[in-house]
Parts: C-alpha cells; sequence; structure tokens
C-alpha cells in the first residue's frame, strides 16, 4: 500500500489535520509552535509518512482543539473536522 494513502488508525486522519489547519488559518509552522512539535514531523505526519505515536497525535489535537477545531470521529459518516460552537456570553 503507497505510504500517501495509509490512514492513521489513532483516531485522527491526516486529511483532517491537513483541514483543520486551513479552517483556522494555521500554517504548519504555526501548528509546530503549538504543539511543541518539529515542523517536520507535523509534515510527515500530515502526509501519512508515519505511524506516530498517540503522544505525537495528542499534541496536535490539544494544539488544534485550542485554536478552535473540533475533530470529528470516523463514526461510519467520515471522519472531519469542524469549528467549535463559541459560547456566547449574556449581557
Amino acid at each position: 500500500m503507497d505510504a500517501r494513502k495509509k490512514v492513521i488508525i489513532n483516531d485522527i486522519i491526516p486529511a483532517q489535520i491537513r483541514a483543520a489547519r486551513a479552517l483556522v488559518g494555521l500554517t504548519q509552522d504555526d501548528l509546530a509552535s503549538a504543539s511543541g512539535l518539529p515542523k517536520r514531523t507535523i509534515a510527515r505526519v500530515e502526509l501519512a509518512e508515519v505511524a506516530p505515536r498517540q503522544s505525537t497525535l495528542a499534541a496536535i489535537r490539544t494544539a488544534l482543539e485550542a485554536a478552535g477545531v473540533e475533530l470529528i470521529a470516523e463514526n461510519g459518516g467520515g471522519a472531519g473536522v469542524r469549528l467549535r460552537k463559541r459560547e456566547v456570553g449574556i449581557g
């Protein structure tokens, strides 16, 4: 199987990461900075060149969620991303 077609089984797929970054306007450099990971790691994960550690995926997820993205798990309807609903304050 072509490495670029592999899916990351750990609940986040490369396309979700790319889409999530685009949704909130983050570059790979921005995500690397926010996650504490090297940019090269972000690039390799997004290209499915590596099977990342769970800690790497957790750092990516945490950074994206902090930026306002919700990663939607594969649940029969396909994995996805969306902006997290912001709570509107009263007053």
